[in-house]
């Protein structure tokens, strides 16, 4: 069986061929894969040459492309447009994978190799970024057991099997309950205070779902958001907010408890056996933030300055439902209904009001005019090239001088296949070889209101915000101009990877960016000045409460991975433990975050999740500088592509901050910008 994997891609700029894969070419695909990666070490490691940095590091470097591409389709796919042959598949990929990875890491002559470069490295005039190159590699063999005995090898090999199973168990439990999950409403009466848009949305999806005449309210966001903003109907409200805060906890087959112990307990073995007291301590070694008790200080610190801001910001909201309905005690679930009309009345606005200003094609129209007036690029459909599905859109990027930069794929809506969220992501890595520049294949995976028969995609300013954030990160990867890969776009230190997409949420509050495509999507008028105004305006409400809400997230990922999770043997009482400081609301038994907390038991989060608000304090400290020259402003902007979006990993990222800035990052323009701190 010929297998369109293995061939070259024919695609055009040899983009992957979604055309014509199927599920089973992926097992095939991996195992040959594997197989060229490992003669390819072996070449390696049978170089009877002296180790050289060329002979060892970069070959290295280059090794495993194949694999690497497949890989990176296969699970891309199981994130964006997942089955059960999919998800069957996952499970016997991702242990061979692993395996094969661990094969690489604790090969003993291949570590003798890169120790001994490793060890003569004044003898080599490295650039800068192939120091990183060195160092990174020989400490990336190092973390991963390369110094340990066999027997400890062997352990690690088998934490690192069962871990990867059972994040993908976590996933697939996360997903299936979302999917199983609708709320079957047959009374219109029961949608009351519902925008009509959504309303709509609802009866479409009972329509997909079998349900005609009645109305459908799902665990996905699109769906989710708006009926807890918006429906006056507070038990339906409960009964919806109960479901979605229990997910992965209600002692089914889909119940993710046992998994998180498990995976906490395995990562703090493994942190262990490699000589870390936490697993937090292995992570942050390789960080800005370098310690858990950092980490926590930094945490901490903001919790002082937000708290007290947020009790105030749910009396405000408490008083107000009082006022308005009676009511008495204010739970969770009434939360983001009376916040959403106290805003309104505030601040006369609401995602209704803004909503037909932004439509989705507007918006990314936008995006993109933004990044060309910033770095000169510009993006052109083409329908030549293979998408996953009929809902993706795939464009070439190319340069001021009209040269190709980079493949772009957006996919927008939201799907049964598809897990929830949005994130960046990349078929193709940018690197420089033999003469050649590489350009890169990026995505970016939404979940935005879909169209209905009779309006477009209409995006919340929320949604707005998130696909400006994962623009920002797909330009990191677009404009990469590393010369290796693994040191390319976005694989930089991850409290730093979130700079270039959380400062380009910035440009969506300011008049003079609003105003390249807020348009009404009926009547063509700009976006109303008073408008803007106004969304600026309300940009800090709330914001007490949802920093809060951020730190709870990062104590909780701090908590179960800064220290020792060996004998927690209760989830449910060591998670309420962790985050007591931030709670503002009376407990709702059987509410639960960690079982549904993909980020860290699925993604990469792990000892991470700090790093949105680390981030935050280099993105406020950044715009400031973009302020006062003029968000525009093409020497502040030349400055940042250099130093932060094309430069990737090349360097410890305080330095290339610094050379963008000028000096280290405060953290007051983030407290100003929040409105923590008045000056």
């Amino acid at each position: 069986m010929s297998n369109p994997l293995l061939e070259p891609f024919e695609a055009p700029f040899e983009t992957a061929p979604f055309d014509q894969i199927k599920p089973e070419h992926f097992l095939p695909a991996i195992k040959k894969s594997i197989e060229i990666a490992k003669a390819e070490i072996a070449a390696i490691t049978q170089n009877e040459e002296a180790p050289t940095f060329a002979n060892t590091i970069e070959a290295l470097e280059r090794g495993g492309r194949l694999s690497g591409i497949v890989a990176g389709v296969f699970f891309n796919l199981n994130s964006a447009e997942t089955n059960d042959k999919i998800q069957k598949l996952a499970r016997e990929i991702s242990p061979l994978l692993t395996e094969y990875h661990n094969d690489i890491l604790l090969d003993e002559k291949l570590f003798e190799k890169i120790k001994t470069v490793y060890e003569q490295k004044s003898q080599y005039d490295l650039t800068p970024e192939a120091a990183t190159l060195l160092e990174k590699t020989y400490k990336s063999f190092v973390r991963n057991g390369a110094g340990l005995n066999d027997e400890d090898k062997t352990k690690l090999r088998e934490i690192d099997k069962k871990m990867s199973q059972l994040s993908l168990e976590f996933g697939e439990h996360l997903l299936k309950e979302t999917n199983e999950y609708m709320m079957v409403l047959e009374d219109e009466a029961e949608l009351e205070g519902m925008p009509e848009s959504s309303k709509e949305a609802a009866a479409a999806l009972a329509e997909e779902k079998g349900k005609k005449g009645a109305w459908v309210v799902t665990l996905d966001y699109p769906s989710y958001v708006p009926f807890m903003t918006y429906c006056s109907n507070r038990a339906r409200r409960e009964e919806l907010y109960k479901v979605f805060a229990s997910r992965g906890y209600k002692g089914d087959a889909n119940d993710n408890r046992e998994i998180v112990k498990q995976i906490v307990q395995l990562r703090q073995q493994r942190a262990n056996l490699l000589g870390y007291k936490t697993h937090a301590h292995f992570v942050l070694e390789e960080r800005m933030a370098e310690s858990p008790v950092k980490v926590t200080d930094f945490l901490k610190e903001l919790l002082d300055y937000s708290k007290p801001v947020a009790k105030k910001d749910v009396e405000e909201v408490t008083a107000y439902a009082k006022k308005l309905d009676g009511i008495e005690k204010l739970e969770r679930w009434d939360f983001a209904y009376y916040s959403e009309k106290l805003k309104k009345e505030k601040y006369a606005i609401d995602d209704e009001l803004l909503k037909p200003y932004f439509k989705l094609e507007n918006v990314i129209d936008g995006v993109f005019e933004v990044a060309q007036i910033l770095y000169g690029i510009s993006f052109k459909e083409n329908k030549d090239i293979p998408v996953y599905h009929k809902d993706v859109k795939a464009y070439e990027v190319l340069d001021a001088a009209g040269k190709h930069k980079a493949v772009f794929y957006a996919d927008f809506f939201p799907r049964a296949g598809k897990r929830a969220g949005a994130w960046m992501t990349s078929y193709r890595g940018q690197f420089k070889e033999d003469g050649k520049n590489v350009r890169p294949h990026v995505s970016i995976v939404c979940n935005f209101t879909k169209p209905t028969a009779t309006k477009p995609s209409l995006l919340t300013f929320n949604e707005v915000t998130t696909l400006f954030h994962e623009f920002g990160h797909a330009l990191h990867g677009m404009l990469a101009e590393g010369v290796y890969s693994s040191l390319s776009g976005t694989h930089v230190y991850w409290d730093f990877v979130e700079l270039p997409s959380q400062i380009m949420e910035n440009w969506a509050y300011e008049k003079e960016c609003l105003d390249l495509f807020a348009r009404h999507y009926e009547t063509g008028e700009k976006i109303p000045e008073d408008l803007i105004t106004r969304i600026k305006d309300s940009a800090n409400f709330m914001e007490g409460y949802q920093t809060l809400r951020q730190l709870s997230f990062g104590l909780l990922d701090m908590g179960w991975h800064g220290t020792d999770t060996s004998a927690i043997d209760d989830v449910y009482a060591y998670e309420k433990e962790l985050i007591k400081e931030t709670e503002l609301f009376p407990e709702v038994p059987g509410m639960l975050s960690s079982t549904a907390f993909a980020h860290i038991f699925q993604g990469g989060y792990s000892s991470g999740y700090y790093s949105y608000k680390w981030a935050e304090v280099l993105d406020a400290d950044a715009f400031e500088y973009f302020k006062e020259k003029g968000i525009f402003n093409k020497e502040v902007s030349d400055l940042f592509q250099k130093h932060v979006l094309s430069a990737g990993g090349s360097e410890h990222p305080m330095e290339l901050y610094k050379r963008f800035r000028g000096k280290e990052p405060s953290p007051k323009a983030l407290l100003k910008r929040a409105g923590l701190i008045s000056e």
